[in-house]
């Protein structure tokens, strides 16, 4: 059965739901201060009643008085269809275009080495070294896993207590979602990635899980290359639009 593009956004958009955001005019708005965009970003995800004029206007103020810029997330499902060519006029420049990606969960593909499942609180210190995020961003990654409430299995490959690899995977409906694939830089090509998702996906089967999807940075052919080799293949993309200056 092809995957649900659709169905595979609420499920994305579900598993990186912040504590803080607002329905507004069927926009979501996000306003975690972290790294990850898809927690801090405007989500045009049902139609909308209101101008356009005004609800920019008021984007553009809730995101200032709470200190973030307001930036969008633009795929195929944003709605009014139109939005993605008004912000461009406006002067919002693209950036950080990403597949979505999907697969059947194949019994064969997920057979690989046991790993570790630190507690949360240990495990998003392993990724925020991994990635050199500084505190802030580490606090507000807690603070979203923590608060989700969907069923969530943080994982690490480790050698003599160093963290080689993390992952994460959140299950809902049927679906696990593949999240937080990180390599310690000396230990890439050495399978630490493999078996990091393998794991996720085996713990996702063991739930029932019979789909799985993922996001992936266009371009990053070792990662595309990795994720193909587990029947991933891409369902959409979306990318994000922002003032100059404030497209990170």
């Amino acid at each position: 059965m092809a995957a649900d593009s659709r169905r595979i956004e609420e499920l994305s958009l579900n598993s990186s739901a912040p504590p803080g955001q607002l329905l507004y005019d069927g926009w979501l708005l996000r306003f975690s201060p972290g790294k990850a965009k898809r927690a801090r970003s405007i989500n045009a995800v049902y139609p909308s009643r209101l101008p356009l004029d005004e609800k920019l206007a008021y984007c553009e103020r809730v995101y200032g008085e709470r200190g973030l810029p307001a930036i969008y997330r633009v795929s195929e499902h944003t709605q009014p269809a139109g939005l993605d060519e008004l912000l461009a006029a406006r002067g919002y420049e693209p950036f950080s275009p990403t597949e979505v990606h999907a697969a059947a969960v194949d019994p064969a593909l997920v057979a690989g080495p046991e790993v570790a499942s630190p507690r949360l609180e240990e495990w998003f210190d392993m990724v925020g070294e991994l990635r050199g995020s500084p505190v802030a961003h580490r606090i507000a990654h807690i603070g979203r896993l923590a608060a989700l409430p969907l069923p969530i299995l943080p994982v690490a490959v480790l050698e003599a207590g160093v963290p080689m690899a993390t992952g994460l995977a959140v299950f809902e409906d049927g679906h696990v979602g593949i999240f937080d694939v990180v390599t310690r830089e000396d230990g890439r090509r050495r399978g630490f990635a493999r078996t990091i998702v393998a794991a996720l996906l085996r713990w996702g089967r063991e739930r029932g899980a019979r789909h799985a999807y993922l996001q992936v940075e266009e371009g990053n052919a070792p990662a595309l290359a990795l994720y193909r080799g587990f029947g991933f293949a891409p369902v959409y993309r979306y990318w994000y639009r922002g003032r100059p200056g404030e497209t990170e």
